[in-house]
């Protein structure tokens, strides 16, 4: 599964990537408020027989699910809720550059 990519590491780059753009848009004027995430993705299920590691999701692309024959594939829709670790009833903002396109 060279291109796969572990459930787990999908969820901390999304994390890693929602801080970064909550940190840039600090001394924005404007900003959005996530109520709600929704990701959709078609996950590879792997079982392992090493001690301790049972079941594996693995997220794969168009291309690496055409070959993930040997493994179950699912899609599934995760629905995450934002909230801060430092202030967990106070609103997830967040902001990002405007694009090219956008005025």
């Amino acid at each position: 599964m060279s291109k796969a990519v572990e459930l787990a590491d999908v969820i901390t780059q999304l994390r890693s990537e929602l801080s970064r753009a909550m940190a840039a848009g600090d001394d924005d004027e404007i900003r959005f408020q996530a109520e709600k995430l929704e990701l959709e993705l078609t996950v590879g299920v792997e079982r392992s027989l090493e001690p301790g590691v049972k079941v594996r999701f693995w997220v794969l692309d168009a291309q690496s699910s055409a070959r993930a024959a040997h493994m179950t594939t699912q899609r599934i829709t995760l629905t995450l809720q934002p909230v801060r670790g430092d202030a967990p009833d106070s609103p997830v903002l967040i902001s990002g550059a405007e694009l090219p396109d956008e005025a």
